[in-house]
């Protein structure tokens, strides 16, 4: 909190904490600053002190104030208009000309770069030792009890793999072995890949990228479902594509939006979370399955199937990947949720007809990727570690995700989709983004539900991890923060 007792002002204070906010982008560019007078109120200083910070602010470039409206956020990296134009660079791509299928009017994806930093930074940004609400992945201490990951890595380093495996690039496929467990693992959930149709990659980001850079070209329309994952958004608006934001509901995604978007900008791709999907944790419908997969036949288009939360999600729900057969799916999924965020191992299986092109882009990108984790990892699914492993991480959860749920509820919450998975959908009834700062300033990182959209705007929602919000240390100060919002009646 800000002290009368520190050798700097209050004003250089208060500058100073938005500043530091805004320079590593938990205050993206966009954002609105608290009124003069909710900021006052918020940090227990006088309005004066307030409009002298903020000017502070302006005159650092860091802030815009506008009429009528308050301060904004500037995006002080911003490039200049003339390289905002250039093809394929462009921060702002319009999505629909002319009259849009979504209601109407022109949709833009508008600083969805800086809205994806502002979620990657909060990943390694720790806002205190306090567990924080917005984070994307299980606990360490979660993790930790993984403790046969590091006895599978002192076996096969003990081993000539490790000589093996320094002193040459390894497979461009990725390691055989793990190829061919995974090719195992993929049949238990009814999607059929050979071990040739399975690569490696670094971490399912990777995957979903190098699947992008194969089949699309600057400009290409792309569908994506909306909430979703920001950072999609954000890659392949900076590859150049044309971002057609499609909504997801409880049994998948708008299918009327996508006939539309089929008929008038033939997309070329359809990147979907269909298990667990982040945020909202639907799972897709066998019927709604079908009607995706009809579509894209009918329409030429592929699908990445983005299965990341597979691993916390019955083997039984419904996968694009298995209807599919593997002819326009393309299964995409990694480790880093379930075992390891640092090991950064992920794969895809694709159809047969697409490997080479996938794999001459992986070797353009990173030649190949680690193959002494690839054998270790190869080790624990083999001996079923991995298994049991997921299987104790699902019975925590749930019981993480009831403490949480009946926490909300009691906070005054409600949930906007059926709690499901490592993730809760909450409905708030005021303005996340502005209520993510004032609960930075407890310690707590929350995820506000603007960051989940392809353009930035005021939002209710924000999503918290169910792992990390099952104290009821947290909803207390969250209780006292919307107390202080709502203020004396």
């Amino acid at each position: 909190m800000l002290t009368r007792s520190s050798d700097r002002t209050l004003t250089e204070q208060l500058a100073e904490r938005f500043a530091e906010r805004i320079r590593s982008r938990l205050l993206p560019a966009g954002a609105r600053l608290p009124s003069v007078r909710e900021c006052a109120r918020q940090q227990g200083v006088s309005p004066h002190t307030v409009v002298s910070a903020y000017d502070q602010l302006l005159a650092q470039g860091l802030v815009e104030a506008r009429p009528q409206r308050g301060f904004f956020v500037r995006d002080y990296l911003q490039k200049t208009p003339a390289a905002q134009d250039a093809p394929g660079q462009s921060a702002m791509h319009t999505i629909a000309s002319g009259p849009s299928p979504l209601g109407g009017i022109g949709v833009r994806v508008s600083g969805s770069h800086i809205n994806a930093t502002a979620l990657i930074r909060g990943m390694f940004h720790q806002a205190s030792s306090l567990p924080q609400p917005g984070t994307g992945v299980f606990p360490p201490d979660w993790l930790e009890e993984a403790r046969f990951m590091p006895a599978a890595v002192r076996k096969i380093t003990a081993s000539r793999s490790l000589q093996d495996g320094s002193l040459s690039y390894g497979e461009p496929m990725g390691d055989a072995a793990l190829r061919q467990a995974l090719s195992r693992r993929l049949t238990a959930i009814n999607v059929h890949a050979q071990p040739e149709q399975i690569m490696t990659t670094v971490g399912a980001t990777q995957a979903l990228d190098i699947v992008s850079r194969t089949l699309l070209k600057a400009g290409d329309p792309v569908m994506v479902e909306e909430p979703g994952w920001s950072v999609e958004f954000a890659r392949l608006d900076a590859l150049g594509m044309r971002v057609l934001p499609v909504p997801r509901g409880p049994e998948g995604p708008d299918l009327a939006v996508m006939q539309r978007y089929c008929e008038a900008h033939a997309p070329k791709l359809f990147v979907s979370v269909s298990v667990l999907h982040n945020p909202t944790g639907y799972s897709l419908s066998p019927g709604s399955a079908h009607q995706v997969l009809q579509l894209a036949q009918r329409h030429d288009f592929h699908i990445v199937e983005d299965d990341t939360y597979g691993h916390i999600a019955p083997d039984h729900a419904t996968r694009l990947a298995a209807l599919d057969g593997l002819r326009r799916t393309i299964y995409v999924n990694g480790f880093a949720k379930i075992l390891a965020p640092n090991w950064r191992v992920g794969y895809l299986a694709a159809p047969p007809a697409l490997v080479e092109r996938l794999l001459d882009t992986k070797l353009l990108s990173t030649l190949t990727t680690p193959s002494l984790l690839e054998k270790a990892l190869a080790l624990c699914i083999d001996q079923g570690q991995l298994r049991r492993h997921a299987d104790r991480m699902r019975q925590r959860l749930a019981q993480a995700r009831a403490r949480s749920v009946q926490l909300a509820l009691e906070a005054g919450c409600s949930f906007a989709s059926e709690p499901a998975g490592l993730f809760g959908w909450v409905e708030t009834g005021v303005d996340t983004d502005m209520l993510a700062q004032r609960m930075l300033d407890e310690g707590y990182l929350i995820a506000p539900g603007a960051l989940f959209h392809a353009t930035r705007q005021p939002c209710t929602l924000m999503r918290i991890n169910f792992t990390t919000t099952q104290d009821v240390a947290f909803w207390k100060v969250w209780a006292r923060v919307m107390k202080e919002r709502a203020g004396p009646r």
